[in-house]
């Protein structure tokens, strides 16, 4: 039997920068509902830069529990990832150490979230700069950087249950 290890680097939340959330909904080829996606990135802004940034974050996610480059997890089976998703009101709330980050959830992503019970989330460590909060991202700009192959090679990836309040 092997014990999860927790990273003993230490960082700030300084160091982490400023962290965002965009989500997005769809249908995945022969699946009967749409599927909501939550994903997390830095704008690389930390103290310390975007490097420092990247493996402050990579140490947060991996205190949580979080696999940074491993396969998908499932928050619902593992007792030791300590991510939490709040879904109420129309605004999606991911709390975890460190780090705590809120989403206002179109519509058509709370019914998707709601009707699976769980959503997929990406916790990016590289960062976006580009994605500043009140600038609109088009589906093209969310997909090249949804979808880069580095991105996705260095996030940890996780299904987070859908809480709610009452």
């Amino acid at each position: 039997m092997t014990t999860p290890q927790t990273s003993a680097v230490t960082f700030t939340p300084a160091q982490l920068g400023t962290q965002i959330l965009i989500g997005w909904s769809g249908r995945q080829t022969g699946a009967d509902e749409d599927t909501a996606y939550l994903l997390s990135y830095s704008l690389g802004d930390g103290q310390d830069g975007p490097v420092v940034g990247r493996e402050a974050l990579r140490n947060a996610l991996e205190r949580a529990g979080l696999q940074v480059g491993g396969p998908i997890q499932d928050a619902a089976e593992a007792p030791g990832i300590q991510v939490k998703l709040l879904v109420q009101a129309g605004q999606a709330v991911l709390t975890m150490p460190h780090l705590k980050a809120q989403y206002p959830a179109p519509d058509e992503w709370v019914a998707a979230a709601l009707a699976q019970g769980q959503v997929y989330g990406m916790f990016a460590t590289a960062p976006w700069p580009e994605a500043v909060p009140g600038q609109p991202v088009s589906e093209d700009q969310l997909r090249a950087f949804a979808a880069n192959e580095e991105v996705v090679r260095t996030a940890a990836h996780c299904l987070l249950p859908v809480r709610s309040l009452g």
